[in-house]
């Protein structure tokens, strides 16, 4: 047995142990409690302080949120709920304003009288925005008093002061926060069109809730407020905005289960639309709790079980199909074609699970969101046959289409993982088995895949030519999508499948590389192979696998020395400072990948030491199945109006 006198190994002793206090874990690791320092992390803070706004408003006490950005990029949240408690804490003899600022866990959410059910998905409150901010204020409009309190990185700097009298109706709280520079390296600028696509998104899924945002950064002060009076039924209507309906009603359904029982109550509740267009996407959006639930779950299984099961049921009943369209067993995926659907519950105590913890694990909610469901469509479709007979013709017509698609899909398999490499003229395979280790190239070009081809790294690198433009698959059904050579041969490289045979475990390769030429053609030829991800393997983007390479624009040559430029700022930034004899440099501007050498492509695109990639993620899933659809798809109308109020913003333009 050890004692104290003992020497710690290799110094190793409780001594080496660091106890952080208050805040200061939070400010080491703020990756672990807002997701990372990017400007996803950035703009996690304003949610978190507007979360707490909605949980009063879902508890009946609040009507507005407003949302300020003014022009150093700091943020005010103000709601006109109750206001946070002011009053001294029993235990922890602090004023209840001090403990949820101060205090990470701190909070009414974990008091279930409190409120039933919050928003957010780790609970770590405005205690968190407190600790990454240089500084927070926050005012207080409680019991006939505005109390006022600020801090700086978490730490109390002025305690809690009574400023005026108000009237006793006059309730709400105030918090300004900025963002501390030292922790968001990367950026402190808020983006407007993330902020309001989060805040449009709250409005809906909270019926009757005004949410206004204001930016103070621009000229003329641009202010937009999102209400929506009918809830999700007019995010549906958003959503189908730019696309032809089958049907003008959105179908809907607001109720609430209790799955409990008379001692332990366990209240569900359950909000659902949806409506079918013309397209071949099917777009379901799943919330619990006001969080996007990208990987779905429970309530998502239970919708999808009862959609596909009550179509079936309708069929075997229907008098308008003929008896071979009658057999036709419909899946999944042919009862969803064209679908655009929004599963929101609200759940006491959600249980996430899933990589990224955005996966509802409760089963109970399986069931009552089934039942509910199957009821709600059950009658409409009985109540609505020209409706109900437009859905059934296109579910059967996307039945037929899937099984050509089958037949087209067998092409694929005839040729396994390791016969790839035998396709002339098309994959450079690498010679590392290991998924995580390998990394696929899908090349601009043949000319582009065959200096890549010799720049790469052989162990670890493959490379896939891609000759011209992918089909659209935003305006092709998947038989058609299917019957393209090229997106035949991505899906065989890749190793995964797709749609519902979609297996993220049989990826070959776990970095999947778009890399294009810097021009128009080449944005479009990305647009188009990230329409086909999107809406054909979006787990690939999910699970972090998808990359867009940077190839740079300029090459710098004076001499020996050489530079690559990624900008043209970058260009003048290394033009400066080379010097005098701008006469002598050499600047060359990259008209596509073909143009570099091996070498040149290896140093600037590919070599992991040096090279720049964006990863694809699906940080706004709404957002990014409004802009697919705006971009790729059949209404040309919103196309326009988006190339004529963004074409100023272009700086780099090759037609």
């Amino acid at each position: 047995m050890a004692n104290e006198n003992d020497t710690p190994t290799n110094g190793y002793g409780a001594g080496s142990i660091q106890v952080l206090k208050g805040l200061e874990a939070v400010r080491m690791r703020p990756g672990m409690y807002i997701g990372s320092t990017s400007a996803r992390g950035l703009h996690h803070l304003v949610y978190e302080v507007v979360d707490n706004s909605i949980d009063e408003a879902l508890a009946g006490y609040a009507t507005k949120v407003t949302v300020v950005i003014h022009p150093d990029d700091s943020i005010t949240v103000t709601d006109d709920g109750r206001g946070i408690p002011t009053d001294m804490h029993p235990v922890e003899k602090k004023p209840g304003l001090e403990l949820a600022m101060t205090v990470l866990h701190a909070g009414g959410k974990f008091d279930k009288n409190t409120y039933k059910v919050s928003g957010g998905l780790h609970g770590v409150g405005v205690s968190v925005v407190n600790a990454l901010s240089t500084q927070l204020k926050v005012w207080v409009k409680r019991e006939g008093k505005e109390h006022y309190m600020d801090f700086a990185t978490g730490i109390t700097t002025t305690p809690l002061t009574v400023l005026r009298d108000v009237p006793a109706e006059e309730t709400g709280t105030t918090v300004w926060f900025k963002p501390d520079g030292s922790i968001f390296t990367e950026t402190l600028r808020y983006d407007w069109s993330t902020l309001a696509s989060r805040l449009r998104e709250l409005a809906f899924l909270n019926k009757g809730i005004s949410i206004t945002l204001t930016d103070e950064r621009v000229g003329d002060e641009q202010t937009e407020t999102f209400l929506a009076e009918d809830g999700i039924k007019g995010f549906i209507r958003y959503l189908n905005a730019n696309r032809k309906v089958l049907h003008q009603d959105v179908v809907a359904l607001e109720t609430s289960v209790d799955t409990g029982t008379a001692e332990h109550p366990n209240e569900i509740a359950i909000d659902v639309a949806l409506q079918y267009n013309d397209g071949y996407a099917d777009t379901v959006f799943s919330f619990v709790n006001n969080i996007n639930t990208h990987e779905g779950g429970t309530h998502l299984t239970g919708f999808k079980s009862a959609l596909t099961s009550v179509i079936n049921k309708y069929i075997e009943k229907s008098t308008v199909l003929n008896k071979k369209d009658k057999d036709i067993r419909l899946s999944g995926d042919d009862v969803r074609e064209g679908i655009i659907a929004v599963i929101s519950v609200k759940v006491r105590e959600p249980q996430f699970e899933g990589q990224t913890k955005t996966k509802l694990g409760n089963s109970e909610v399986e069931g009552a969101v089934r039942s509910v469901v199957a009821e709600l469509l059950s009658t409409y479709l009985e109540e609505h046959p020209k409706t109900a007979n437009a859905i059934i013709e296109k579910a059967v017509s996307a039945a037929r289409a899937r099984e050509a698609a089958r037949k087209a899909r067998d092409l694929t398999r005839k040729k396994s993982a390791l016969d790839v490499g035998n396709l002339p003229g098309k994959l450079a395979d690498c010679s590392l088995s290991d998924p995580s280790l390998c990394e696929i190239y899908l090349v601009e070009g043949d000319s582009a895949g065959g200096s890549a081809k010799q720049g790469r790294k052989r162990d670890f690198q493959a490379i896939l030519p891609l000759r011209g433009k992918i089909i659209n698959v935003e305006k092709a059904r998947i038989d058609k999508v299917l019957s393209n050579e090229e997106i035949r041969t991505i899906i065989t490289a890749l190793g995964t499948g797709i749609r519902e045979e979609f297996d993220i475990a049989k990826a070959r390769y776990h970095k999947v590389i778009i890399m294009t030429d810097a021009d128009v053609d080449g944005a479009h030829i990305r647009t188009l192979l990230l329409t086909f991800f999107f809406r054909q393997m979006p787990e690939l983007i999910e699970a972090g696998f998808m990359y867009i390479a940077q190839p740079p624009l300029y090459r710098v040559a004076k001499g020996k020395e050489e530079y690559y430029a990624y900008t043209e700022k970058e260009r003048d930034v290394i033009t400066e400072r080379m010097g005098d004899g701008r006469a002598n440099l050499n600047i060359q501007r990259y008209k596509g990948l073909g143009e570099m050498n091996p070498e040149q492509l290896w140093k600037t695109t590919m070599d992991p030491e040096t090279r720049s990639m964006f990863r694809v993620t699906m940080e706004d899933a709404v957002l990014a199945d409004q802009t697919f659809q705006m971009l790729m798809g059949d209404d040309v109308e919103p196309r326009r109006h988006f190339i004529e109020t963004n074409a100023r913003f272009v700086s780099n333009l090759d037609i």
